[in-house]
């Protein structure tokens, strides 16, 4: 299917400063009022004083090593590509898709200029990232099911978890269908292809924005080489997706503990269903990596679910200080070195 159109199409500049001043109103919104609202600052940044260096070194470690996991993600779904140049890439795109308005589209077209001037080609790149987004999908779908499951072991469902955890369950059915028809057969690929190309070109009219084309062979074509990847290499592929989720609701499950959120308070299986219902948040591209929407929803979960507010709120903001705000300045630096060995390989070319 190519090269995403996002990145030839341009956007206006005001549906850009609209998409912006959203963006912002959101963000101010929850840290300014919300989050005040269920604990105050003072409070936090006075639980927060409280961690000793044991524990802080703990939440760095466990953050590093959640960062390392979704390297390997990335070498499973790309044959070829080192750790090293893993680390910048995703380090790279996360910083671009943590602050950018619509950053997970730019941070596509960002990860295939990254990856061309490594010398992949557009069908790699293209297969890299469809199987690496199916496999991120189908992860979150199923983590709230198997985290309700705990939750239904141990007696902590309600009817709402138990609601929410179908609804999931359901989802997760019909796209584990629609891939395992795409992969069986070639013309259940090009139907899925050309019904998805008619949605998202309707998706596309009210934007003045063309039709989309080719996706059915495009679907063909992906199905042929997904295969043949997906031969070798799910087992990869499915454990590194599933440790890369888990390492980052690791990190979540320390803070809250470091900071005196017993397991009395919220239990681990609840810590993961509260985790695995944000997951889902993130597919919904309101502000740039989640920011503020997913505080509120970790916030709010997990204080109805038992957690005293000082210290909840405390443990959310420690959190994604490690898994988001690290990420932008860390994404920052990869991107100069990789600009650096790009300079570097066009000066030897005209050498």
């Amino acid at each position: 299917m190519g090269e995403p159109a996002e990145g030839r199409t341009r956007t206006s500049p005001l549906r850009r400063f609209l998409r912006i001043a959203v963006s912002v109103a959101i963000v101010v919104g929850v840290f300014a009022y919300a989050i005040p609202q269920i604990a105050d600052y003072s409070e936090v940044w006075s639980t927060l004083r409280e961690l000793t260096p044991i524990e802080l070194w703990s939440l760095v470690a466990a953050t590093v090593f959640n960062l390392a996991t979704y390297w390997l993600v990335n070498m499973s779904a790309l044959p070829g590509l080192p750790l090293w140049r893993s680390a910048i890439l995703t380090q790279t795109t996360t910083s671009v898709a943590n602050t950018v308005p619509a950053g997970g589209a730019v941070a596509v077209g960002l990860t295939y200029a990254m990856l061309t001037s490594w010398g992949f080609d557009s069908q790699a790149i293209a297969l890299y990232v469809g199987v690496t987004g199916i496999w991120n999908v189908l992860m979150k779908l199923a983590l709230p099911v198997v985290a309700l499951g705990l939750l239904a072991f141990t007696g902590g469902v309600n009817a709402a978890l138990a609601t929410a955890a179908a609804v999931g369950l359901v989802a997760l059915v019909i796209a584990l269908v629609l891939f395992a028809l795409v992969l069986w057969k070639k013309e259940f690929a090009r139907r899925i292809g050309d019904r998805l190309g008619r949605i998202v070109s309707a998706l596309r009219k009210p934007l003045r924005r063309p039709p989309v084309e080719g996706w059915g062979e495009g679907a063909v074509d992906f199905r042929k080489r997904t295969i043949k990847l997906v031969a070798k290499r799910w087992p990869a592929l499915t454990l590194s997706t599933m440790v890369s989720h888990l390492a980052l609701w690791l990190v979540l499950l320390l803070a809250l503990r470091h900071v005196g959120v017993s397991e009395r308070d919220v239990s681990t299986p609840a810590t993961l269903a509260v985790f695995a219902f944000g997951r889902l948040i993130t597919a919904l591209p309101i502000t740039p990596g989640g920011l503020g929407v997913i505080e509120l929803g970790y916030i709010g979960g997990l204080v109805a679910a038992g957690g005293p507010r000082p210290e909840v709120v405390a443990a959310v903001l420690l959190f994604r200080v490690l898994t988001y705000a690290v990420q932008i300045p860390l994404g920052g630096l990869t991107y100069l070195v990789w600009r650096g060995g790009l300079r570097r390989t066009e000066t030897r070319a005209t050498a």
